[in-house]
């Protein structure tokens, strides 16, 4: 068999057909591969293309993740800087009140109205109830008078509270008697509390003296 190529002219041929690429073409052209390598090839480019268009959504989709953090960011801030305002307003508010009821601007009813939300940031509650209690025996005021005192119970815990534009140590005492009045009617002694815008100094000692907890407002 003449026709058959010896082992050596076998691998003459690889070897040129591996440095010679346009002859490796061409052969490969001969055997229909040329076809298929350039359709390889054009996938091969396509592909390229969109690992490049991923490449850039993908920075684009970093780009607006990062201006989102930035903007949450920045919302955090501004509701901070709003809380400290919303704060320095109720202080701000609670001072002209305080201010105005000095100088008759506000009545004492009126004053005690305008400050019952302070009892929510004291206490932490929501829900205050108006005791009211006819004092026939006169226990509190040394005759016979309808009693009025918020009450705010907290954890089984119940809070006789008082709310003064002014507080005197006679503020005190008389708290002190309404808490033992209502100890005697409902069977439970509860915390005595008095939030004052002033307050007399000679108030603390009584304060002190006779258990009521006495809270001024800032």
């Amino acid at each position: 068999m003449t026709d058959v190529l010896s082992k050596e002219e076998r691998n003459r041929l690889l070897r040129t057909l591996e440095e010679d690429r346009e002859l490796r073409y061409a052969l490969m052209g001969l055997l229909g591969f040329k076809e298929v390598l350039d359709r390889i090839t054009r996938i091969e480019e396509r592909f390229t293309k969109l690992e490049e268009r991923f490449a850039e959504l993908e920075k684009r989709f970093l780009e607006l993740a990062e201006r989102q953090q930035k903007l949450e960011e920045r919302m955090i801030a501004l509701e901070e800087r709003l809380a400290k305002l919303e704060e320095r307003m109720e202080v701000l508010n609670r001072t002209v009140i305080v201010i105005a009821h000095r100088f008759g601007v506000v009545s004492e009813e009126g004053f005690r109205g305008a400050m019952k939300y302070v009892l929510e940031d004291v206490f932490g509650v929501a829900k205050v109830e108006r005791w009211i209690y006819s004092d026939v025996k006169g226990s509190v005021y040394g005759y016979p008078s309808v009693i009025e005192v918020d009450v705010v119970i907290k954890d089984g815990v119940h809070i006789l509270i008082e709310l003064k534009s002014r507080v005197s140590k006679g503020d005190i005492a008389e708290l002190s008697r309404i808490g033992k009045l209502y100890e005697e009617v409902t069977g439970i002694k509860p915390k005595l509390a008095i939030i004052g815008g002033f307050v007399d100094p000679n108030a603390y000692e009584a304060a002190r003296r006779l258990g009521v907890e006495l809270k001024p407002i800032t």
